[in-house]
Formats: C-alpha cells, structure tokens, sequence
C-alpha cells in the first residue's frame, strides 16, 4: 500500500513539474527581453535611451514639458531640435537619414508626404482605431497615401477673411457683396478686399468653389490623369477672379513673388478693409497694431463655400528610424487632447482634435473658431507626388489671366497641358 502511495506522489510531483514548463511559465518566461533586443510582452521591442525629435522652428518651446513627462512615464529622453519645417526638415532628412545621424520623428506639411514615401524616407505606421477616431476625417486623409498612414495629424490651417475693425464692422453675406461692397470702399490708394488670386494656394477657394478639382479619385485614390482645373466650373471660378483685376479693384503690385508682403503691407497701413488670408497672418497684423476682426470666407450667392485648400501638418516617422515602435508611441502621445491643447496654448496652432474643436479655448476664440469653420468647408492639398508640378503651371498661367493676357479659357487649358506634359516629364505615372 505504500509502495503504491509512494507511487502515486510520484506522479503528482512529476505532473508539477510540467505543469511549470506549461504555458502559464511560457507567459512568464516571455516577458524577459529576447536576446534580439525586442520583449515578446506586448511586443514591443526593448526601449531605447532617447528619440530625437524635429519640431518647427520657433515652436519646440511647449515640448520641454512634453519631453520632460514622457520621459517619466516611458524612459525615454527626448532630444529635440527644432529646423524649419517647410523645406529644410525634408533636405535634411535626405541628408542625415541614411547615415543614421538623422531623427526619428520629423513635422511635415502633408502634401509633402507622398514625395517622401515615395523615395523611402517615411515609415508607415499603425495605429489603434480609437486613436483615429480622436482626429478630424479630413486630417487622416491628409497623412494617408495609397492606402497606408504615414502620421498623425498635429495642427490644421486654411485662409480665412481678415478685417480691419477700424475701417469696417461687418461681414459680406456673399462673396458677390463683398465684390460689390469693395467696388464701394475702392477709392486712389484705398481698397476693400484683397487676395493673392494669382498664387493657386488662394485662387482653389474659387476654383474648387465653382466645381474645379486637382484630381479626381479613381478605385479610391487620387488619379492624376483625371485633372480638372479647366472644367467649366475651373472657368467660371477663373472668371469670378480675373474681373477683380480687370476693374481695378487689386492693385497691380500684388501679383507674382513679391505679391504678400505687398498684401500685408497695404492692409497694415490700413489702406484695405478685408483680406483673405491665413492664420500665421494674425500675430503679423495684431504687431503691426491693426485691431482685427477674423471670420469664415464668405459663401457665394447660391449658398456654395468657398473651398479653400486646408494645410495640415502632422508628426511622421522616419523611415531610418531604428525606434519605429517607440517613435510611433510618441506620436501618440503629443497629438493626444492633454497635449495637443497644450501645444495649441503655446503656439495657436489648431490641433484638429474632434473633442477640442469643441472646448472654449477654440470655440470662445474669434480666430480659431473662424478657421475650424472654415476648414469644414476645405479639402487638403493633394499629398501624392504629382501635385510639384501642379503649383507652377497653375501659377504662371493664372498669372497671364490677371494681367489680362489671356482669357479664363485658354489660359486654364494651358495650365492643364502644362501640368500633363511637367508630370509625364518628372515620371510620375500621367500618360
């Protein structure tokens, strides 16, 4: 009897034993970093010593927090810099990227990123839907290119209507009594409203308004064979603009290079009562003592907005970056609402955070609250390569329809051709 209970402790030692090289001790023994590097829990891979991060020139003052409690929730350190964001992080990235002295997380203006994914300098990344959900539909759009994310979104942006307080109190119901409230205040050096229509960032909000398009989508992605900035809507927005030159209602100096600072420097002399422009505008006029007045762009007769273009910029990972999963984790947390309201405090620039479009700090305030409904009405800049050889070719024919050298027709046709021929050059895909 013994021997067969001695037996019998045997076997439930011996089930024991396995049972501790069972899955239970598996999960257990997986939490321990692999010798890869990586931590199978969660899998994430193991934590580096620091990210290096590129903020935008005079704006890395809100990320001293940021970094500094990041750092404490994660261990992490954050090594930031800040380069200018328009054409200098893009060169650089080029630059340092491949030779591993470059950043991990870089901000880019969204119609960039195509470019950039395009020649391997951008990582796609993933991230939980809930967190998606957070931002606008529109700002997704702009960090996606065929079909993958590449960032998330950290700041929106599209011109509004800027009015001088001084010279006038009221907003035009239509853009067609803003024309003819301008034919009124037009007098020698005075005027009444003033756009750079002949820079194409500005004059979409017409052509787009009227039923002008870039491109169209086909199968769910943008087609740049399918261009429509010469279609009768293209022409009739194309009309609405050139008329404002043609009866002397803008003057001749605001076209070409030197055209904005002309703009700006007519309105902060207080020489015109309202001006289409965009929210870096604000600080410049408010220095130069003009009290301004900020409101959505008025809407054509028959009820149509404006469509302007909206720019949106966002946080990307670099391609390069050996931290992808740590980078993308701090993507997360700077455009989360604690911290984007943050940012937003220190540098006014709107984060498109659905639940901050909501909150007083945005809906109490004039400007914002302007450009976040002026930005209902937007579309963003095409992000996919093909829209570098948008730009000029609509500038340099836009510009022969203001000066009158050319009809709304013909000088649209042009631009179009020129834009088909620049992109079959540059082989980016039109035939």
């Amino acid at each position: 009897m013994k021997k067969v209970l001695s037996l019998f402790a045997m076997v439930l030692l011996l089930i024991g034993v396995l049972a501790a090289c069972g899955p239970d001790a598996k999960k257990d023994a997986s939490s321990e970093p692999k010798k890869d590097g990586t931590e199978a829990s969660g899998g994430m891979p193991a934590k580096p010593e620091k990210l290096v991060v590129w903020e935008d020139q005079k704006k890395a003052g809100w990320l001293k927090q940021a970094a500094a409690d990041f750092e404490k929730e994660n261990g992490i350190k954050i090594e930031y810099k800040d380069i200018e964001m328009a054409t200098k992080q893009r060169e650089q990235l080029r630059l340092d990227g491949p030779t591993g002295k470059g950043p991990d997380v870089v901000t880019l203006p969204h119609d960039q990123i195509g470019q950039l994914a395009v020649e391997g300098l951008l990582a796609p990344i993933k991230v939980d839907q809930k967190v998606l959900d957070t931002f606008t539909e529109s700002s997704i759009k702009s960090q996606t290119y065929e079909g993958q994310l590449y960032g998330l979104p950290k700041s929106t942006e599209t011109p509004v209507l800027i009015y001088n307080k001084k010279l006038v109190q009221d907003v035009p119901a239509t853009m067609e009594d803003l024309y003819a409230k301008s034919k009124e205040l037009t007098k020698g050096d005075q005027y009444g409203f003033l756009a750079l229509f002949d820079n194409f960032y500005f004059a979409h909000a017409v052509i787009g308004g009227m039923g002008g398009y870039v491109f169209g989508e086909k199968d769910g992605k943008m087609d740049p064979t399918d261009i429509g900035l010469n279609n009768e809507g293209a022409v009739k927005g194309a009309e609405f603009i050139q008329k404002w030159y043609k009866e002397g209602l803008f003057p001749k100096g605001i076209i070409g290079e030197n055209g904005g600072s002309a703009l700006d420097g007519l309105f902060t002399e207080g020489k015109v009562a309202y001006v289409m422009n965009g929210p870096w505008a604000f600080g410049p006029y408010k220095d130069a003592k003009v009290d301004i007045g900020v409101a959505p762009l008025p809407k054509f007769a028959d009820g149509t907005p404006m469509k302007t273009f909206s720019g949106v910029k966002g946080w990307n990972i670099s391609a390069f970056s050996k931290n992808k999963e740590w980078a993308t984790k701090f993507v997360e947390y700077v455009t989360s609402e604690k911290v984007a309201k943050e940012r937003y405090k220190q540098t006014f620039e709107i984060p498109p955070v659905k639940s901050l479009m909501e909150d007083p700090i945005i809906k109490d305030n004039p400007e914002a609250k302007a450009v976040a409904e002026q930005s209902a009405y937007s579309v963003p800049m095409p992000n996919i390569p093909e829209m570098g050889q948008v730009w000029q070719g609509m500038a340099d024919n836009l510009q022969t329809l203001v000066t009158g050298k050319a009809e709304p027709k013909p000088a649209l046709d042009a631009a179009v051709k020129r834009i088909k021929s620049d992109i079959e050059a540059a082989g980016s895909g039109a035939k």
